[in-house]
């Protein structure tokens, strides 16, 4: 045992934490094992390739089966993990509650999986029918019945790798109660996740025994345990857990490639296929394959005499392409690196889901004539014009005096010219419903002070229309005009909203008299475009 421990604390940075030699080990000593771990996150439903031929699923599956063959051919085993969040980003597959992606994911191997916050978009009803739809198991430690006071999904699962015993431990962002629709998860509770991660390892520990343990996790990396509005992520939780308890976490949700430039400092725009060394808090190795299945993670490790070592460490580019303009502005795209073939079952197996979305999400509904903002870097961050349009579809709607919208909610741009159903969809995927509420001036101010505080670059930062004030330094918001006209205190206003904050999403305070017109957001922008069209720079001043 002193000799285990002076070996590990001479160990070089690759090297990971220590398990105790003890009566209920069942590796044989002195027998090095080679274990794979492949990893994506955040798929959001990008189960087909995009017009570049950039990832889906068919490329994936050709990678993975490639790496199990050669992982196998050397008598080593492999687990593949996702950090979650599959559900909502196209329309294809949401309109189709993610079947394909769950199906294809199952079609690929996959071992396991983290909840994200985004399987919470939809009735947990169609989160069990998920469940059915994949063959492995969905995992979340942290989420509760309250009634029962019982975890929901499983908290972990087992494998047996040639006769080491792993676990993998589920654990979903507390951020979920505020960024996905409340509705849908009435009576359940997210608890820490850091707490209960402790929790199911002592469980483990004295139960199971196993040799590795592994957290799949949707909850972010943030350099430094630097969260900010954010609910801590992997970082706080491996330094929280007890040191040795935790050899590896596979995560999601921060949507960022975790490659390290120096201690505690990522690397900013990471390269496809450079070199990628991964975080390191506490003897834990943390993981994340950036999104939307771009890369596959993959992590070799040796386990030798229980010490869990890091051997090769590579981001995997799925067909991700650079683009370059020659001399006459014409873009062409070429790979970062090699070509991966698409699986021709695979494709097989997608092209009706896909054709079906296709069929009625390309039919032009209308036209701008200038691009509309809605990356995430703006409109959590700005006033943009998209946001505008988005916002004043709602009012025209509801017949609503000003509007407001979480930029969260906005989730893609436009550009100039014809727009179909499919890019309407692509910016509002979630499905939620239109509605308004009613309050006087003074109570109004209030309601404006709590909203226009939300968090900058947070997805409760808000989207105004019809509506202008000055927000000062100490919260307090003044000059309020509405319609171009001061606020009255004694008057009446309307105020268009989704469900979603209404019921207190991203934070918002809950409003009790809310009137659900029951229309699809989605839908009730559809229609705006469709009557106001073309789009123009005049119209959204």
């Amino acid at each position: 045992m002193d000799k285990l421990n002076k070996i590990a604390g001479l160990a070089v940075i690759l090297t990971s934490s220590l398990f105790s030699i003890s009566s209920y080990a069942t590796w044989q000593k002195d027998k090095t094992y080679n274990i794979t771990i492949l990893h994506t996150n955040d798929h959001h439903g990008r189960f087909w390739h995009n017009t570049e031929g950039e990832y889906g699923l068919a490329a994936q599956k050709t990678l993975v089966d490639q790496i199990r063959k050669e992982v196998n051919e050397k008598g080593g085993s492999l687990l593949l993990l996702s950090g979650g969040d599959i559900n909502t980003g196209v329309p294809e597959s949401d309109m189709l509650n993610a079947e394909p992606d769950f199906i294809g994911m199952s079609k690929i191997g996959y071992d396991a999986m983290a909840l994200g916050n985004h399987e919470f978009d939809n009735p947990l009803s169609v989160l069990r029918q998920q469940q059915q739809w994949a063959n492995f198991p969905l995992l979340s430690a942290n989420l509760y019945e309250k009634k029962t006071n019982k975890r929901v999904f499983d908290p972990y699962a087992l494998f047996d790798k040639q006769g080491l015993k792993i676990a993998v431990i589920g654990l979903t962002t507390e951020d979920t109660m505020i960024i996905s629709n409340p509705k849908n998860f009435e009576g359940l509770e997210f608890r820490d996740p850091k707490i209960e991660a402790q929790k199911v390892i002592n469980e483990l520990k004295k139960t199971e025994k196993p040799d590795i343990i592994i957290a799949a996790t949707h909850m972010g990396h943030y350099d430094n345990g630097q969260h900010g509005s954010n609910a801590p992520g992997d970082v706080e939780l491996a330094r929280f857990i007890q040191r040795g308890d935790l050899d590896m976490i596979v995560g999601g949700h921060s949507q960022n490639p975790v490659c390290m430039e120096s201690i505690n400092q990522s690397q900013k725009n990471y390269i496809p296929g450079t070199p990628c060394i991964p975080d390191q808090q506490n003897g834990t190795w943390i993981v994340q394959a950036h999104e939307w299945g771009k890369y596959v993670g993959r992590a070799d490790f040796t386990f030798r005499n229980g010490l869990f070592t890091l051997i090769n460490y590579q981001l995997i580019p799925v067909n991700l392409k650079k683009a370059e303009k020659d001399a006459n502005g014409k873009t062409s795209y070429s790979n970062y690196t090699s070509e991966i073939v698409r699986d021709s079952e695979m494709v097989a197996l997608l092209t009706p889901y896909q054709k079906k979305g296709e069929e009625k999400l390309n039919i032009v509904i209308g036209h701008s004539q200038i691009d509309l903002e809605g990356e995430r870097d703006k409109v959590r961050y700005e006033q943009t014009n998209l946001g505008q349009l988005v916002v004043r579809a709602a009012m025209d709607r509801t017949d609503a005096d000003f509007g407001v919208i979480g930029g969260g909610g906005i989730r893609a741009s436009l550009k100039a010219g014809d727009l179909t159903y499919r890019d309407i969809l692509t910016v509002q995927p979630f499905g939620n419903l239109i509605g308004y509420a009613e309050m006087k001036g003074q109570a109004l101010i209030n309601y404006i002070t709590a909203v226009a505080n939300r968090k900058v670059g947070s997805g409760g930062y808000p989207q105004w229309a019809n509506i202008t004030f000055t927000h000062h330094q100490d919260g307090s918001v003044t000059d309020i005009m509405i319609g171009g006209k001061p606020l009255d205190i004694n008057k009446q206003y309307r105020f268009s909203l989704p469900d979603y904050h209404a019921d207190g999403g991203d934070g918002y305070p809950i409003l009790k008299h809310y009137i659900n017109t029951g229309f699809v957001d989605a839908e009730v922008l559809k229609g705006y475009i469709e009557k106001n069209s073309p789009i123009t720079a005049d119209f959204l001043k």
